[in-house]
């Protein structure tokens, strides 16, 4: 096992920026923008990259890849990341009105709740109350 010396460390601890590879980023932004609940401005997205304009310090970008012919999508089938939630059941009932596919059911442990869905490329993301 390696050893870091965390303490001279010149990376930051915080995660700052959580990229998701998309095929089509004006369908993906509006996709995220209303999953959000926040504006979409078609004229704002411009190829290859479209930040989401979230309200916490690690941002949310997504990528098409446009100017990388050689790059090959491949959705991940494990979670990304989660959005946070305070009421997972409220959550869960929206995810599955707007015919997003839920491919975890909610799982329940103590306080603790959360499912997975995908987004329009499939790509594995959680909503969690925690």
């Amino acid at each position: 096992m390696i050893k870091l010396n965390s303490i001279s460390s010149p990376i930051s601890c915080k995660v700052n920026n959580v990229f998701i590879h998309v095929s089509d980023l004006k369908k993906s932004a509006e996709w995220y923008s209303n999953l959000l609940g926040i504006p979409y401005v078609s004229e704002k997205v411009e190829s290859p990259v479209y930040n989401i304009p979230v309200t916490s310090e690690t941002g949310l970008t997504l990528d098409e890849h446009s100017f990388d012919k050689d790059f090959k999508l491949q959705p991940s089938e494990h979670v990304l990341f989660n959005f946070f939630v305070s009421d997972i059941h409220e959550a869960y009932q929206f995810i599955k009105r707007n015919n997003i596919k839920v491919v975890k059911e909610i799982e329940q442990i103590g306080d603790f709740a959360y499912f997975n869905f995908q987004d329009l490329d499939g790509n594995v993301l959680m909503i969690c109350n925690c």
